[in-house]
């Protein structure tokens, strides 16, 4: 890859990471379409993917723990339903056009959820109370999905759980990187089992540090009490755009 490529890529990896992390994403569903543009082996793709969510949702995860937001008691039927799931969705080997149209699909749905639930939620609104078989149901079916995908999970999980009111945003925005946390050393794990880890070395060391500066300039964002609307309706769209693109070139390929 020439260098000029690759500072543009990094640039655009902490762009991303900035956007997602304010919203308790990670970015691993546009580190995919991103890498779509420069590699060929989509097991290298999701593994760098997987690898620059872990980077920035641990950030996330010690600043949303030092400020008291994420619960492991609330969190903990989430994990414990996705990590198996997560593990298991990684080990799968799916062909090269079947995994892009289930991330294309799954982004498309996810942009639509988030800008739904961004402009219809209240957001004030009483938390609900659901049956603890819910959490546990959630995090294995959005686990598996999660790793079945290469990505931590959290931009499934987060708009259903706002649209259900199931706790306050920013405790919503922490069960997410919490979870995109788990996932994502869940899904290492079973492509390392499954011997489809492949490193997009070296070049893996510009974009960790990329996305880290990203997602902590993002996540204090978040912290920092500032509105997120404008920028989840942006996330929205950018997710969207790319759910488009992934099916359309790399799935699909219909031609008009």
């Amino acid at each position: 890859m020439e260098i000029v490529d690759f500072v543009l890529l990094s640039v655009f990896f902490f762009v991303i990471a900035l956007l997602y992390s304010s919203v308790g994403f990670g970015g691993g569903s546009s580190y995919l379409a991103l890498l779509t543009l420069v590699l060929v082996n989509f097991y290298t793709i999701r593994s760098t993917a997987l690898i620059c969510n872990l980077t920035v949702v641990t950030g996330s995860c010690i600043l949303y723990y030092k400020k008291g937001h994420l619960s492991l008691r609330k969190f903990l039927p989430f994990i414990i339903a996705s990590i198996p799931f997560a593990f298991l969705g990684a080990m799968f080997k799916l062909t090269q056009d079947v995994f892009f149209i289930i991330l294309g699909c799954s982004l498309i749905v996810s942009a639509l959820a988030l800008a739904y639930q961004t402009l219809k939620a209240n957001f004030k609104a009483e938390p609900k109370h659901y049956a603890s078989w819910v959490s546990y149901a959630l995090g294995g079916s959005i686990g598996f999905l999660s790793g079945l995908v290469g990505i931590g999970g959290g931009i499934f999980l987060a708009p259903l759980l706002n649209h259900l009111k199931w706790d306050k945003p920013v405790v919503i925005a922490a069960l997410a990187s919490f979870f995109i946390w788990v996932n994502s050393i869940s899904g290492l794990g079973g492509l390392m089992v499954s011997n489809t880890l492949s490193l997009f070395w070296p070049h893996i060391i510009g974009l960790i540090i990329a996305v880290c500066l990203g997602g902590q300039l993002g996540v204090r964002i978040s912290l920092g009490k500032l509105s997120a609307k404008a920028i989840r309706l942006i996330t929205a769209i950018l997710v969207f755009l790319v759910g488009i693109r992934v099916v359309w070139v790399n799935g699909l390929q219909l031609n008009f």
